[in-house]
């Protein structure tokens, strides 16, 4: 059985005039790659959707150079349009990268035949190993698992990533996955990282690991040593973060301001997210304190 991987969901850095800081982005995946994750760039926790059409192929070409092979890179293409995915994906595979995550359609209701025609056009269109992203809580859109099972005989469709936070839909992605080989499943949600890893996913893509790095990387090292009580002692630990910080608001700005506090050079989030506010802070500076961060 090959190892189980943890990705991270990079947050992407601001300046104060919200142009990307791209130098603290890259420092961003320095600590990532020493605590030993790997990387997905322009996702939900990159504020990917605050982004421009150059900004993110930029964003990607300095995160595989900042990698330097060191660790995987996925990046997300996904656009309502499926005519403007090809045209990312195209940049990020003439790039290079280890896998190109492709989100959901949103604003754009689409039938189950839409999402098949939308993930089949676009893995045609690259060389790049294709990952299916599903998080219909923000998408609107949700890939049935029997969907997910016939994307997943396409020769360049790798596998899923699924967001949605439901344990039988992970349990339905993870049947594909068995079924069909050379089809590998990562777990979204913090919650379910250990239980996800020994119950036959691949990996992890975690939003949550950009504020604990370490504690996510030894989930997965302990898995991968056979250690349980090491891995659920971990998890134990994320999941209680979790917890604790998102029951202050929307995930990705508390992450991110999670980092801010404790690394002003992230910056905020792109606007109309969260302003930050003292109370709130005030509220993550004691949740940080008391995860010994």
């Amino acid at each position: 059985m090959s190892d189980k991987e943890a990705f991270v969901a990079l947050v992407t850095c601001f300046h104060d005039d919200e142009t990307i800081n791209y130098g603290a982005t890259r420092a961003q995946v320095r600590r990532q790659v020493a605590a030993g994750n790997n990387i997905m760039c322009a996702g939900t926790n990159g504020d990917f959707s605050a982004l421009t059409f150059d900004e993110k192929v930029r964003l990607c070409g300095e995160v595989v150079d900042e990698v330097g092979g060191k660790a995987k890179v996925i990046v997300n293409a996904g656009m309502p349009a499926t005519y403007e995915t090809i045209l990312l994906a195209k940049e990020f595979d003439r790039i290079g990268v280890d896998g190109i995550a492709v989100i959901t359609p949103f604003f754009i209701a689409c039938t189950q035949d839409g999402l098949i025609r939308h993930f089949t056009t676009v893995a045609d269109a690259v060389q790049t190993p294709v990952y299916l992203y599903d998080i219909p809580a923000r998408t609107q859109n949700h890939i049935e698992p029997a969907t997910a099972r016939t994307l997943a005989a396409h020769g360049n469709i790798a596998g899923i990533k699924d967001s949605g936070g439901a344990q039988d839909t992970l349990e339905a992605y993870l049947a594909v996955g068995r079924a069909v080989p050379g089809f590998d499943v990562y777990s979204g949600p913090d919650h379910l990282v250990h239980w996800a890893l020994t119950n036959g996913a691949k990996g992890c893509i975690s939003g949550l690991g950009n504020v604990m790095p370490e504690v996510l990387a030894r989930i997965v090292s302990c898995v991968n040593a056979g250690d349980e009580a090491g891995a659920a002692e971990a998890q134990k630990t994320f999941g209680d973060f979790r917890v604790a910080l998102y029951k202050l608001g929307y995930p990705p700005a508390l992450v991110k301001r999670a980092l801010y506090l404790r690394d002003p050079s992230v910056g905020a989030s792109r606007q109309p997210a969260l302003l930050p506010d003292p109370e709130t802070d005030r509220a993550i500076e004691e949740v940080l304190v008391a995860f010994d961060l």
